[in-house]
């Protein structure tokens, strides 16, 4: 069983430059065309920054912790044995090439269902601007155990 301990644990925050070709490669993976995804001179035509992340991008970067499956560990979640139930987000501001983010993980909940053979552990993130603490992005994730 998941300690509910765990509710409310923070692991440490970690940074990450966003670079144009990774926003580029992630616009084509998906299949987006719009310009300002994936030329500096279109965005800026319109008024970014620079080339503009897509929202879905700000959660691609929870991969980037140097230990990309620690959190899982610290619980005491065999990676074997999860399965991703669900994922939403919010979004704040816009992010583009360019910009150093703050990523940071925590945990919302945990909880039990069918006697506890299935259990859920909700994690909380969220994507801030480096140099003004700005928030740019919050993302819920919950993952299901079966155990036995």
């Amino acid at each position: 069983m998941i300690d509910r301990a765990h509710v409310g644990r923070i692991w440490p925050p970690w940074e990450v430059e966003i670079e144009k070709g990774r926003l580029r490669l992630f616009a084509k993976a998906i299949g987006e065309t719009r310009p300002i995804y994936t030329d500096e001179s279109a965005a800026r035509a319109l008024g970014y920054r620079s080339i503009v992340a897509p929202p879905t991008f700000a959660f691609c970067l929870l991969a980037d912790n140097p230990s990309p499956t620690h959190y899982l560990d610290d619980v005491g979640i065999p990676i074997r044995g999860v399965l991703h139930g669900e994922q939403t987000y919010a979004f704040h501001e816009i992010m583009c090439a360019g910009d150093r983010v703050r990523v940071a993980r925590r945990v919302d909940d945990i909880y039990e269902k069918k006697g506890g053979a299935l259990e859920f552990i909700v994690f909380e993130s969220e994507v801030r601007q480096c140099g003004t603490n700005e928030l740019i992005a919050t993302g819920r994730q919950v993952m299901v155990c079966k155990r036995g």
